[in-house]
């Protein structure tokens, strides 16, 4: 046997190793951004929790009006919404707060819908509300009068004190670049939302990737988070809906001119 044929040309060995890594590479970069963002959800899903928190105990202390509840859950989110307390920009701590807090709260200050930054969404505008917040109850036909003078004693039904029931949809914007568009494609697919046969972005040999749409349904997603989920990821804004829930008994009367609309901002009804 000749030295050519026990030893393969090198050539022929460094053009198999860069086939093999071009092959890979997007499955393992994937793997790496892809962990990363999803402890960042998971931080994202504490903030959540505390930001409905925050909500309940400003409405129970309010009579159950938006106008504080909005404002205690944004000051929970801002903190993941944008790193104000960082960046090359001048300014004290509370001044880039202040700062970031305009530029999303918004000019109505009867029902506030805070929205992420303009600029970033389609023509330059708000990308959408930051979150949505749902008032479970009380419900509206639960406020005897104007003002309900016995929110603090048992019901005659047998049911506890009043109290204030909130759920959170935080729509949680993706950060890590790749992960965030591969993510968002699994997730439309599995939600049954839409179907991806393009080129498979974890695998580039494979000219048609076939997520299709699954029949699996996830437990409490409402078919309107679900419409405006795929609806905001057809515009190129990689958000993930995380929702929380928080209760606490009322420690001011509920006023009915606060329930006139049972959910905050532009909460749709139907949730």
């Amino acid at each position: 046997m000749s030295t050519e044929d026990s030893h393969p040309p090198q050539g022929r060995q460094s053009g198999q190793a860069a086939v093999e890594a071009a092959l890979t590479l997007p499955l393992v970069i994937f793997l790496v951004l892809g962990t990363l963002q999803l402890f960042m959800m998971l931080q994202g899903r504490i903030i959540a929790e505390y930001a409905a928190f925050q909500a309940v105990r400003a409405g129970s202390r309010n009579h159950g009006d938006c106008v504080p509840m909005v404002h205690a859950a944004l000051a929970g989110l801002l903190p993941s919404v944008t790193p104000y307390l960082g960046g090359s920009g001048g300014g004290s701590p509370a001044e880039k707060l202040a700062s970031a807090w305009k530029e999303r709260i918004g000019p109505s200050t009867d029902n506030p819908d805070p929205k992420y930054q303009k600029g970033r969404g389609k023509d330059g505008k708000h990308d959408g509300p930051i979150f949505w917040l749902v008032r479970e109850s009380p419900r509206a036909a639960d406020i005897s009068g104007a003002e309900d003078s016995k929110f603090d004693l048992p019901r005659g039904d047998g049911s506890q004190a009043m109290r204030l029931e909130v759920r959170l949809i935080y729509w949680y914007r993706l950060r890590i670049p790749f992960a965030d568009w591969v993510i968002s494609r699994m997730m439309l697919a599995h939600l049954g939302l839409k179907n991806y046969d393009a080129a498979n972005p974890l695998n580039p040999a494979d000219a048609k990737a076939g997520w299709q749409k699954s029949s699996a349904r996830v437990i409490n997603l409402d078919p309107l988070i679900r419409d405006e989920l795929s609806s905001r990821v057809s515009s190129k804004q990689y958000v993930f809906p995380i929702q929380a829930t928080y209760g606490m008994r009322m420690m001011t009367p509920a006023r009915a001119v606060h329930f006139e609309q049972q959910n905050c901002g532009s909460t749709p009804e139907g949730l």
